[in-house]
């Protein structure tokens, strides 16, 4: 079986963010989120994978990862060029996959439990696809499937006025190469695009059988800022922690706090975890790092309360005042202006900003 992240597309709901880089590589608990869908493949033991490079981006995404073989796994990069839909991705790595089955996992999603349970239950009978799904509160907004008592798919419905179950499709999935044939048929949707639920639901109509999988733990699409901090929330919350770092004598720190190499808490730095700080990070003397926050590498943070935040990296922050529920891009300086501070901040800072609050 081969694997295939889907990488392209343009970030629009993460601007500015965005401007300057791929959205599958903004961190969360210090991690690219692209990094979490190949480690789910390679957990399940799928270590040839494919990687659909839309325009934007693919640089920055061949140079992350490489031949893969940093992350254990063979890379193979495959452009789309302009995104027609989730349809047209897949059909072009028709030649890349062959005669394979295949499991397709859209890049900006992050799955706590991986995929390896929806493979089992591919690879359990004779199924065509076989589709992740998980109970939401609001199923109009989705593509909904009913099942049968089995689990087998009956059909599939798009954001539906009156839907038949709870169960979304949530962008995980498993094929055999008869989806080429069906993506193939189809027009594009009133999006102007190839929907894969449209091809999905030929198979049904062709009298093939469809599997699916209702996903234990939690699920996160990463598409919005919102999105980001609480998959960082959720990621913290589970992490194991690395202990890489130095916190000096005087500095209080609590909680479970993830260090990497070269990171430092200086006296009279108050850190209170769950927080992940990557490497050469500085906390400084007067600086609050607290819950649910990650502070990418290369970061200065000072005389600062930061708290539930995402800080991509290379950031200079230097503000009496306090950070909360914010995403902030690389390289970006944040420092105090003269005029009286309201009592919190919510910021979305894209990459190089220079911000006083």
């Amino acid at each position: 079986m081969k694997g295939l992240i889907l990488a392209g597309g343009t970030g629009s709901r993460l601007r500015p963010i965005t401007h300057t880089g791929p959205k599958q590589l903004i961190p969360v608990a210090n991690k690219p989120v692209l990094e979490y869908a190949v480690e789910d493949l390679r957990a399940a033991g799928i270590t040839d994978v494919g990687v659909v490079l839309g325009h934007k981006g693919r640089e920055a995404i061949q140079s992350f990862l490489g031949d893969g073989s940093a992350y254990g796994v063979d890379v193979t990069y495959i452009v789309q060029g302009n995104p027609l839909g989730l349809a047209h991705a897949a059909g072009c790595a028709r030649e890349f996959v062959g005669d394979d089955d295949f499991v397709m996992y859209l890049g900006d999603n992050l799955l706590n439990r991986g995929v390896g349970e929806l493979v089992e239950h591919f690879e359990s009978g004779d199924y065509a696809a076989a589709i992740a799904l998980q109970h939401v509160d609001d199923p109009g907004a989705f593509g909904i499937a009913e099942v049968d008592e089995a689990g087998d798919v009956r059909r599939l419905v798009e954001k539906p006025d009156d839907p038949p179950s709870d169960l979304a499709l949530i962008g995980i999935y498993v094929f055999s190469p008869a989806v080429f044939d069906a993506i193939e048929e189809l027009e594009p949707s009133w999006r102007g695009e190839l929907e894969i639920t449209d091809a999905i639901q030929s198979l049904l109509d062709d009298g093939l059988a469809i599997s699916s999988h209702v996903v234990e733990g939690w699920w996160k699409d990463t598409g919005k800022p919102g999105d980001v901090l609480e998959a960082n929330r959720l990621v913290l919350e589970d992490l194991d922690p690395a202990d890489d770092g130095t916190v000096e004598d005087g500095a209080e720190t609590t909680g479970r706090i993830d260090m990497h190499e070269g990171a430092v808490v200086e006296s009279g730095a108050v850190v209170r975890g769950p927080v992940s700080l990557g490497a050469g990070v500085a906390v400084e003397e007067g600086a609050y790092v607290g819950p649910y926050t990650s502070v990418g590498a290369g970061s200065t943070v000072a005389s600062t309360h930061v708290e539930n935040s995402v800080i991509i990296g290379d950031a200079d922050i230097d503000a009496s005042g306090r950070i909360v529920d914010s995403l902030v891009g690389s390289g970006a300086t944040i420092t105090s202006a003269d005029e009286v501070l309201p009592d919190g901040q919510r910021l979305v800072v894209g990459e190089n900003s220079d911000i006083k609050l």
